[in-house]
């Protein structure tokens, strides 16, 4: 079994406020949304996940974030609902996507 310490969530926890949700063109930022994208070196970049939670971003020819994971957007409620509302982080699921597109879960 995983660690509590090593968990997902756990990591999540940390670093809520460095979240990224797929959009046309790219990602952006949960709360102020800026675009961001994945960089092409990351094992995410093929996968196109829906929700990316990062560490840092870098700024070269575009703000790429940098080690990334994907996320559930429910562990950000879970852990942070002080920093955010549950219309922030509605899925989306719905919504029409690229064929590739958020298929990470």
């Amino acid at each position: 079994t995983v660690s509590p310490l090593l968990s997902p969530q756990a990591v999540t926890a940390g670093f809520f406020y460095h979240t990224a949700r797929l959009a046309r063109g790219g990602y952006r930022t949960v709360k102020h949304q800026q675009p961001v994208f994945i960089h092409p070196n990351s094992a995410l970049f093929a996968l196109q996940p829906r929700w990316v939670l990062y560490h840092e971003l870098v700024c070269t020819s575009k703000e790429f974030m940098r080690q990334g994971m994907e996320i559930d957007s429910s562990w950000l409620l879970e852990v942070a609902p002080h920093y955010y509302q549950a219309k922030e982080l509605e899925d989306g699921s719905g919504r029409k996507m690229p064929k590739k597109a958020g298929k990470a879960r």
